[in-house]
């Protein structure tokens, strides 16, 4: 694994984590119970990571 696939590799898991975080903190604050809240914060997480991966891949 090179260098640059690694950096895009951790930028993905950041981005996902970032963004699960803050659905599932919405979600909460909006009234959501917090194992709802959780599916939330997991299922953003997941679709924010796979569609950043899939741009990377078609990228190249």
């Amino acid at each position: 694994m090179t260098q640059q696939q690694l950096l895009a590799l951790l930028l993905a898991l950041s981005a996902a984590l970032h963004l699960g975080c803050a659905a599932a903190f919405v979600a909460w604050r909006e009234g959501a119970r917090p194992g709802a809240a959780l599916l939330i914060g997991g299922s953003t997480a997941g679709a924010a990571g796979s569609l950043y991966l899939t741009a990377v891949s078609a990228y190249r």
